[in-house]
């Protein structure tokens, strides 16, 4: 009995160790069983792929093949599910592509034509683990125009400022190629604006287009129509773009100031950069003296002209002394930035908690931004007044109680109101940094 126990216990033994043998032996086919997944095909969808000389047809039959019953992504701006539709996107970007397919077992492969425009930006170990199929196109001369940046909303009175981005590509085929060419902005079949300009040897430069809005033929939502003439290339579809814009017959945002100063011109940019709508500024820098002037040209504007801007805008803002803007009946949203009954030294901001500011505010680092210089005179609103709530309050040196330094009014018959009690805010958009994210998300 005791020699069929060693037996048995030995027969065991000799079992495992042979097991163990056999995966020493042929580790490989235990990883691949452990591993074995579809492959992913990264397919580039951007506009290169269908042009001139483009392979597009070629490189889906391409990526089926190598698909083999896997998953296909299409990529160009973003990363998108596989569809037979021609390519839409504008540029090739495949480092999002290649981050989101290392999240997945298997192989990868790329089929593009080499036009990437983040190559220089992939690591090259995510890189190294594609396999990357190229079609190239055949190369030839093309003029292009790259992009159109410019603001989407202005005032029916304002000058639009477009950044028109064109270059060239490919070979130039000798002293034939042409140097220069015109560029030609059109709204509904109205030549706007042109203008000579000289193309580079290659790559992509940008000129400023300047344009009255008064040019446009109507109001409202405007294609504009910005375009390469006068050149002889390969591929004419990409020799224009079209840029849209709404012109509004009155100016969305009028910040009056009465006197001008540092607050009132860093509020003036600042607004039309984060509300994206036109803003026009009138001063008067002399607060006795009835006359107002543009801040952008500095010509005189009429009275009756400030009070029919004011009573038609979406938003004013009264910055000065309340009692020089008597004469105005603003219909919309009002900002009030009050300049009397202030008293001077470093006031220390900081949040109340629970206010409609209070997720903007989020992430503000108070002990870091600037103080402000001075703080005016508010009455407190009282704990009923439900539709009245203090968004900011300021700390002389840190000391005493608070100090309301924005109020927000919202009752339901009547305009938004908004009160802003202190000054040198400025100084928090000048640091730079976070502390310029704080005042852009005050603002």
């Amino acid at each position: 009995m005791r020699r069929g126990v060693t037996l048995g216990l030995a027969t065991l033994r000799v079992a495992g160790l042979a097991a163990l043998v056999l995966l020493l032996w042929n580790p490989a086919s235990r990883v691949e069983l452990a591993t074995a997944s579809p492959p992913l095909v990264l397919l580039d969808a951007s506009l290169s792929m269908a042009g001139h000389g483009g392979r597009w047809r070629e490189a889906l039959d391409t990526a089926r093949r190598l698909a083999r019953g896997g998953v296909i992504w299409r990529f160009g701006e973003r990363v998108t599910a596989f569809d037979t539709l021609p390519p839409s996107d504008g540029t090739s970007h495949l480092a999002p592509a290649l981050a989101a397919a290392a999240a997945r077992a298997g192989p990868i492969a790329v089929v593009t034509d080499g036009a990437v425009s983040d190559l220089a930006d992939i690591p090259a170990d995510l890189l190294g683990h594609a396999r990357v199929i190229v079609l190239p196109r055949a190369p030839f001369f093309d003029a292009f125009v790259a992009a159109v940046d410019g603001p989407r909303h202005v005032g029916a009175r304002d000058t639009i400022r477009l950044k028109v981005s064109y270059g060239v590509a490919g070979p130039r085929g000798g002293s034939a190629a042409p140097r220069t060419a015109t560029l030609r902005v059109a709204s509904d079949g109205h030549r706007l604006s042109t203008q000579r300009v000289s193309l580079p040897d290659s790559g992509v430069v940008a000129t400023d287009v300047l344009l009255p809005a008064t040019q446009l033929p109507r109001s409202g939502w405007t294609a504009l129509d910005v375009r390469l003439d006068g050149v002889a290339d390969a591929e004419p579809k990409d020799d224009g773009r079209v840029f849209v814009l709404q012109v509004n017959p009155a100016p969305s945002v009028v910040l009056l100031a009465s006197p001008p100063d540092w607050d009132t011109r860093f509020l003036a940019r600042t607004l039309a950069d984060v509300a994206r709508v036109p803003v026009r500024t009138l001063v008067a820098a002399d607060p006795q003296a009835r006359s107002w002037r543009d801040a952008a040209t500095l010509k005189a504007v009429p009275a009756g002209e400030v009070q029919h801007a004011a009573q038609h805008a979406a938003l004013v803002v009264e910055a000065g002394d309340p009692a020089r803007f008597a004469g105005f009946a603003p219909k919309g949203a009002v900002l009030l930035w009050p300049l009397a009954r202030r008293q001077e030294g470093d006031w220390y901001p900081q949040p109340t908690g629970a206010s409609p500011l209070a997720a903007e505010l989020i992430g503000v680092e108070w002990d870091s931004l600037p103080p402000l210089t001075w703080v005016a005179d508010l009455a407190t609103p009282s704990p009923t007044d439900s539709a009245t709530s203090v968004a900011l309050t300021a700390r002389r040196a840190k000391r005493g109680p608070p100090r309301p330094v924005v109020v927000l009014v919202e009752r339901p018959d009547a305009p938004r109101r908004a009160v802003l009690a202190g000054g040198g805010l400025y100084r928090w958009a000048f640091r730079g940094g976070a502390s310029t994210e704080a005042y852009r998300a005050l603002i």
